[in-house]
């Protein structure tokens, strides 16, 4: 077998096979079972196509370092069966799955709910720690904290049959394909995008959700021309999980009155259908949420992007290397006498050594220790054992590196080395409970 080949996802399909295809993407550290009770009722109406990220519920452990990544091993998979055109709902990692369709192939998609999900996903720096947990500690600190970030308290406490399945999904995720999809996440960031989203959208969110919450949906909803808002009552993050027959009823609707034609390449045109009927839910029994689908709201476009020079590389590493936070403070701190310097060293240092395609940021990070070993520039070390950490290297390796350095640059450096480095492990490494 080639060695270049796409690899499939792992997947399944229910419902009537001449029924139009409807797609649902999970949320980092689930399976397709987060569906489970979505799918007896979709399947009355679509051929509904359930997937597993990499790594996750048993699926082959090959990690995709970027969304745009999964996005084509899924379409890899849907054209090895005949699949073409399809409507897609994405809960989260899901979600942004879901985005990237609609921003690189528009022509595939019919509809789109976005779940959970937004634009940016926290900070870049928030999924890259995580990513170093994982690394030093395996995934069993994400998964005991999985059901706080997943549903209400009442729900996990009333509901401790599906609290330790949660825990067990995650626990039982191939820890590398984890830590790459932190790593797309972390480098996710389709604000200045929205506008170019074209397809009937409708995003759904938990009135609780902590992750990514009503102010995430409401920022899809400002940039996406025309897309819909429905706010569940009663839910936290993983919504369908958590309020299924509520999230079962708004998909249901959404995709029957807003399934866009396909284009026509013998016409080059594209039909108009009729303006669709506004969803109105019908009285739910009186222990269910209630959630509206609200009007849609015209937005400007977003503006296009210019051409980056070496300072937008430079500013784009730099922060993907360093922090958010570290360069933030850097840039705040500079007035007119030292603003010059932080414009030269992210223009040159970051965006013409650190961004060149010769080493990858693991070695540059090796290369870059020893240097302020050497150097005995500890302030530099502390802020770089981070970046090294971020960039792959395991507090054994860079043990490895100040050993290195002990016999070529002095003990005495190493020492001190050591005692920063040691102490930035302890920091980075330790799981917050």
């Amino acid at each position: 077998m080639s060695e270049t080949k796409t690899p499939a996802l792992q997947y399944r399909f229910d419902g009537p096979e001449d029924a139009p295809v409807l797609i649902l993407g999970p949320s980092l550290g689930t399976t397709w079972h987060m569906w489970d009770r979505q799918v007896p009722e979709l399947a009355k109406h679509w051929r509904v196509f359930r997937f597993d990220l990499p790594g996750h519920g048993g699926a082959p452990a090959y990690p995709a370092g970027s969304v745009a990544e999964l996005v084509g091993r899924l379409l890899a998979t849907l054209d090895g069966l005949g699949v073409q055109r399809f409507g897609y709902a994405g809960c989260a990692f899901g979600g942004a799955i879901g985005i990237e369709l609609a921003l690189r192939h528009p022509e595939r998609l019919a509809s789109l709910a976005l779940i959970a999900a937004s634009p940016r996903f926290g900070t870049a720096d928030e999924f890259r720690q995580r990513g170093v947990i994982v690394r030093t500690n395996g995934l069993d600190p994400m998964a005991r904290t999985s059901p706080e970030r997943w549903f209400t308290g009442g729900f996990a406490a009333a509901q401790p049959a599906i609290t330790e399945w949660a825990v067990q999904m995650v626990r039982t995720t191939d820890p590398g394909c984890y830590i790459a999809a932190c790593e797309a996440l972390a480098a996710f960031d389709v604000r200045a995008e929205l506008g170019r989203i074209g397809v009937p959208t409708l995003v759904l969110v938990g009135s609780d959700d902590q992750v990514t919450g009503p102010a995430e949906a409401r920022t899809l909803v400002a940039g996406i021309p025309d897309a819909r808002l429905a706010v569940v009552p009663g839910a936290s993050h993983l919504v369908p999980v958590e309020q299924p027959a509520a999230v079962t009823d708004l998909l249901v609707r959404h995709f029957s009155t807003a399934w866009q034609p396909a284009f026509d390449s013998t016409t080059g045109q594209m039909a108009i259908p009729a303006a669709p009927v506004k969803p109105v839910l019908a009285p739910p029994p009186s222990s269910a949420p209630v959630a509206e689908i609200a009007p849609a709201v015209m937005q400007p476009q977003a503006m296009g992007m210019g051409r980056p020079d070496p300072y937008d590389a430079g500013i784009k590493v730099r922060r993907e290397v360093l922090g958010d936070a570290h360069v933030d403070r850097a840039l705040a701190s500079a007035d007119e006498f030292s603003g010059d310097f932080q414009e030269f060293i992210t223009r040159y240092a970051w965006g013409e050594i650190w961004d060149r395609p010769g080493l990858d940021r693991r070695s540059r990070s090796c290369v870059t220790l020893t240097a302020l070993v050497a150097g005995g520039h500890l302030d530099e070390l502390a802020f770089h054992t981070r970046a090294a950490l971020r960039n792959g290297l395991t507090p054994v390796e860079i043990k490895e590196v100040l050993l290195q350095a002990a016999v070529y640059c002095g003990v005495p450096a190493a020492n001190s080395a050591f005692k920063v480095a040691q102490q930035v492990i302890r920091e980075e490494t330790t799981p917050q409970e």
